[in-house]
């Protein structure tokens, strides 16, 4: 998934960016309200990991903006605040999920997974393609019962290619759902790691090129 971590503690923002980054995640990060609202407008992401007190745009604010648009990605606010009227505050400007600090990495990456499946339609927490299986939370993958290690980039391809269930997934969407930000749109990273993902996942060939569109599950 492509997940916006705001948060204006810089080592705390790159240490949430690092552990979703484990996850196989692409995250961007900012760290004051108006930089977040610039990166929302530009960039497609499915999860935005939002620190209530912003400098420049205060996080309730962007809330509402992210909430009003029709980016279509789902908010976990943070917060230090535990107060009950706190909460319900957030939650009643859209937010889709509330997080106090300090927060287990564990937790908060379960809770960016489990909204990351909402903002798709009916993706299911196990995705299967004929004897290929991805569980996301244990990034974990099966063929035939065999597991197959993937790196970061390979599991997020390959996550994408069965989110999209045969249908053709573009070259510029790979890039934009599995890099960050600071991908070069001209690179032949896309290309590289699925050479590596179909010599793992091994014969009959899975990932099928469709030559000037995308790729595609067989």
């Amino acid at each position: 998934m492509r997940v916006l971590v705001v948060e204006d503690e810089p080592q705390l923002a790159e240490s949430v960016a690092e552990w979703l980054r484990q996850q196989s995640h692409a995250v961007d990060v900012a760290l004051d309200g108006g930089e977040a609202l610039k990166r929302v407008g530009v960039n497609e992401y499915d999860v935005v990991v939002l620190d209530r007190d912003l400098p420049v745009v205060h996080g309730d604010q962007v809330c509402h903006q992210i909430v009003g648009s029709d980016s279509g990605a789902r908010v976990l606010m943070l917060t230090a605040a535990a107060d009950v009227t706190q909460r319900v505050s957030g939650l009643a400007l859209g937010a889709d999920d509330y997080l106090t600090k300090p927060f287990a990495f564990p937790e908060l990456a379960a809770r960016v997974l489990a909204l990351g499946r909402r903002s798709r339609q009916a993706v299911p927490p196990v995705l299967r393609h004929g004897d290929l299986t991805l569980d996301p939370s244990r990034r974990e993958v099966f063929r035939s019962g065999r597991y197959i290690p993937l790196a970061r980039k390979e599991f997020g391809v390959l996550a994408e290619l069965m989110m999209a269930d045969g249908a053709t997934v573009s070259a510029e969407h790979l890039l934009e759902k599995v890099w960050d930000e600071y991908a070069d749109p001209f690179t032949n990273a896309v290309r590289v790691t699925l050479h590596k993902l179909r010599r793992k996942l091994g014969d009959p060939p899975l990932v099928e090129t469709v030559t000037g569109v995308g790729y595609r599950l067989r």
